[in-house]
């Protein structure tokens, strides 16, 4: 039978395609270890060699090199000879010897492929190496004789080659008849990611424009929201979410119609959000919780504190009844405190929302509170700031992500500066020189004879905030790095 690889056949090196022995060479270059069997007098040659194939194994590749087993039942035995640097031939031996256990894994999934209803997730005991449970080993021919698996010495120590002889001096080929009706082509599930690896509380954006912060948020969520089920249904969220608006105001047409949203409804809502009338089939709104619900106009006595002392701490409001709302069966707010305070002669507003549905309820909410910010810096005498949003709960729906991902494909990546300030960096002396800079003040040097030193020193200060800026940072500090040591001259890019 002749092999035929259905994976990763462009990286295996096949000697005779009719050899019974495949060579996994784990993390180390086949080529090297094919130069380490040659040198030890194995025969490679491609008519005569027992060999069949030499082949790397990372770990992440077993699925893919048990179905070409599978495909390939001729081959008796799987000699190991490599660097083993991921634990990788512990996991292929686990693997036959049945070392399976059920696994759960809320990160990643498998999607059946056409003809199958459902792929489970295996775990290769005492490893992390999660597979699926599309190919045991039941499944191959011979199981549980063959194949045989040998682990030969490290092809890089003394004694390698000895190691290679002694083997081939006692191997003996006996082969088994197989024909092509016993190639069996298992298929290869595809992975489906539920959502990248993340802090789950500890999501920020900072964002010049309402529909910027929108668009962000929902990117935030499609990425990195973990999957949840709720009384009401199956959600993706995230908890704890900070949305920072620094120029709150109200869109254009054109750009509000870019994202297909409705451009009548929001200002409907701006419009409206302060009213303090609720109507006869409402449980709550926010206007009348602000307004009236609580005996008092919580935009006229925040006014008030804040014209009378704009330094004041206390312009907070809470719209929540923990009477009714921790016991009613109706309906109770999202929108749950405000407080207003003075940042750089303006005035700034924070928001927290116990839950919050961020693709139909949060650029909406967020015209809300503009609107009731405007008015209370007018009262106050005072002009508006940025507004931030706490969400302690916010989520999409995982039958709405078409639309959040429509709208996720229109964010494009922009150049942000750091507020934390920039680096200078050049060399001094035997020294990488990084100064740390704000406008044209220098807030702190930086020294170093190599770049992790100096970069150590920056990560300790916190001095940088922005993933692009540390990226950037980190090519520069390479370079003088390279140029210390060559003796060149080092320009900043």
């Amino acid at each position: 039978m002749e092999f035929k690889p259905l994976y990763f056949g462009d990286r295996l090196h096949i000697i005779n395609p009719h050899g019974v022995i495949g060579v996994v060479t784990l993390w180390s270059r086949p080529e090297f270890v094919i130069e380490r069997f040659r040198e030890a007098g194995v025969d490679l040659d491609p008519n005569t060699s027992p060999i069949a194939v030499f082949g790397t194994l990372y770990g992440n590749g077993l699925r893919e090199m048990l179905r070409n087993l599978l495909y390939n039942p001729q081959i008796q035995v799987l000699l190991i000879c490599g660097h083993d640097r991921s634990g990788s031939a512990f996991e292929l031996q686990s693997f036959f010897q049945g070392n399976l256990e059920p696994a759960e894994c809320t990160l990643s999934c498998y999607k059946p492929p056409e003809g199958i209803e459902r792929v489970g997730i295996l775990r290769l005991a005492d490893t992390q190496r999660l597979i699926d449970d599309l190919v045991k080993p039941d499944k191959f021919k011979f199981y549980p004789e063959l194949p045989r698996i040998v682990s030969l010495p490290d092809p890089q120590k003394d004694g390698a080659a000895a190691g290679i002889r002694e083997f081939f001096a006692g191997f003996v080929h006996q082969p088994r008849l197989v024909g092509e009706e016993d190639r069996r082509a298992i298929p290869l599930p595809e992975v489906e990611v539920q959502y990248f690896p993340s802090n789950p509380l500890g999501h920020q954006i900072v964002a010049e424009r309402p529909l910027d912060a929108w668009v962000e948020l929902l990117f935030r969520l499609t990425r990195f929201g973990r999957p949840v089920a709720l009384a009401k249904g199956e959600r993706i969220e995230l908890q704890n979410v900070k949305v920072v608006v620094e120029k709150p105001e109200r869109e254009s047409l054109q750009r509000i119609a870019w994202l297909n949203l409705d451009q009548k409804k929001l200002l409907d809502y701006f419009k409206n959000f302060l009213k303090g009338e609720l109507r006869a089939d409402e449980t709550y709104n926010y206007g009348h919780r602000l307004r009236r619900y609580f005996d008092l106009d919580a935009v006229e006595v925040l006014a008030a504190r804040l014209q009378n002392d704009p330094e004041d701490r206390k312009a907070y409001f809470t719209l929540w009844d923990n009477r009714r709302d921790l016991t009613a069966r109706e309906s109770r707010p999202c929108f749950v405190s405000v407080f207003f305070r003075k940042l750089a002669d303006k005035l700034a507003l924070t928001a927290t929302f116990r839950t919050h549905n961020a693709m139909d309820a949060w650029l909406m909410n967020l015209y809300g509170l503009m609107a009731l910010q405007g008015e209370v810096a007018k009262r106050a005498g005072m002009a508006p700031g940025p507004i931030t949003v706490f969400s302690h709960s916010i989520s999409v729906d995982p039958r709405e992500l078409d639309r959040a991902l429509a709208v996720v494909a229109k964010r494009k990546w922009k150049m942000h500066l750091d507020p934390q300030g920039y680096f200078r960096v050049t060399l001094d002396g035997d020294e990488i020189l990084a100064e740390h800079r704000f406008g044209d003040v220098t807030l702190k040097e930086y020294r170093g004879r190599t770049a992790v030193a100096v970069q150590h020193q920056i990560a300790r200060d916190l001095a940088i905030s922005d993933i692009n800026h540390g990226m950037y940072l980190g090519r520069q500090l390479a370079k003088a790095e390279a140029a210390l040591k060559e003796g060149k001259e080092f320009v900043q890019d």
